[in-house]
């Protein structure tokens, strides 16, 4: 009886959305099409968008979107990135959704002498340098996006592409 609650909570998950796909039922054994959340659909479009603009520049970077608790959402590692930027991404992300900043913002009160110095040992590891953004639906946070692999500064554009995909 609990399985057939807990498909019934994720079917009513999948209404009202906006994309679809493949989605293997292990109750069932068998694909069927399903609607993806608008999270997953708008994270699907941000990885995507990072990626081809990553590519078009010749970087290999890691991508991560996280809700707003900081869980994660989707993750593409390119080919070719290496994968010391993968935690990168995570903690990128992570930073952006738990304080609602911009990691590049966030970094400015983390430097020896700020407010918030040795803030980045907190919540299981935070970064403070750019490359993390915050997403939002309207005014809403909607969780963050990092991107690691590439220099700070192409990071920080990287991210932005995919947020303005989002």
């Amino acid at each position: 009886m609990d399985i057939l609650i807990e498909f019934d909570i994720e079917r009513e998950l999948w209404r009202n959305c906006s994309s679809m796909t493949n989605r293997y039922s292990p109750w069932t054994g068998e694909f069927s099409m399903v609607e993806l959340t608008t999270l997953e659909a708008r994270a699907a479009r941000a990885l995507a968008a990072v990626a081809d603009a990553a590519a078009a520049k010749g970087l290999a970077v890691a991508i991560t979107v996280v809700d707003p608790a900081g869980i994660l959402q989707a993750f593409h590692r390119m080919d070719g990135a290496l994968s010391g930027p993968v935690e990168v991404s995570q903690k990128k992300a992570r930073t952006a959704a738990l304080f609602g900043s911009d990691t590049a913002d966030f970094g400015t009160g983390a430097s020896p002498g700020g407010e918030i110095y040795s803030i980045e040992h907190t919540n299981g590891g935070l970064i403070t340098f750019g490359g993390g953004v915050v997403l939002r639906t309207g005014a809403r946070l909607a969780g963050g996006l990092g991107v690691a692999g590439a220099s700070v500064a192409a990071d920080e554009q990287l991210a932005r592409v995919g947020a303005a995909a989002f």
